[in-house]
């Protein structure tokens, strides 16, 4: 069965009801955007999370020092790379961070950057989003999934695979039949304004993903 999780939470209440419906990850962002968070205040949205999640930050392009010493202060399990890290950025990270890392390949229509095969060796897990101009993520521009498909598969192994880019509960069922990824990634498409989760949006999402026979 498929793993969601919520990311760009700016509220206690929201991380809550993603522990109460039992999603596997909860995500804050500290890559800028309207859901950007300091440090302080998502370690408050996170307490709302359950022991039983795994704690997911979103970094675009950082010094090492400042994702270290966020990571501490937020108390988060995996780092995400958003700002078309390369292998030498996860390594890096590695060598000072002792979780999960995750490497994101924003896709261009079919087209993965050229580079994606090196994420999919070097990171824990390979998430795939949009590539949007000026934008890290969250712009609900949705991916050609059936296009992707076979580029996924060939470089994929045994690394996990997570879905981003435009999810709601009207089509990540059909996204996960396409390309069997282990997380769905959502936050806007559950969203009643940016950063602000609609838990019964939430709900509707996670049932309609779980309900795929992968």
């Amino acid at each position: 069965m498929v793993s969601v999780k919520f990311c760009g939470l700016t509220r206690r209440e929201d991380a809550a009801e993603a522990a109460a419906l039992g999603a596997s990850h909860v995500g804050t962002i500290f890559a800028g955007g309207p859901r950007n968070l300091t440090p302080e205040h998502a370690a408050m949205v996170l307490e709302g999370a359950s022991a039983a999640q795994e704690r997911v930050g979103v970094f675009g392009v950082d010094a090492i020092d400042r994702v270290l010493n966020i990571v501490a202060t937020a108390r988060l399990d995996i780092v995400q790379l958003h700002g078309d890290p390369r292998a030498s950025d996860i390594r890096a990270i590695r060598a000072k961070f002792s979780g999960k890392i995750w490497a994101v390949a924003r896709a261009e229509g079919s087209l993965l950057p050229e580079w994606a095969d090196e994420l999919f060796r070097e990171a824990d897990a390979v998430l795939l989003d949009a590539r949007i101009s000026g934008k890290l993520g969250g712009t609900g521009v949705v991916l050609e999934w059936g296009a992707l498909a076979r580029s996924v598969n060939d470089l994929r192994g045994d690394t996990t695979l997570v879905l981003a880019g435009g999810l709601h509960a009207g089509n990540v069922g059909e996204a996960v039949r396409v390309l069997s990824p282990a997380v769905v990634d959502v936050s806007s498409g559950v969203e009643s304004a940016p950063g602000i989760k609609d838990h019964g949006k939430m709900s509707a999402f996670l049932e309609a993903a779980q309900g795929v026979a992968q």
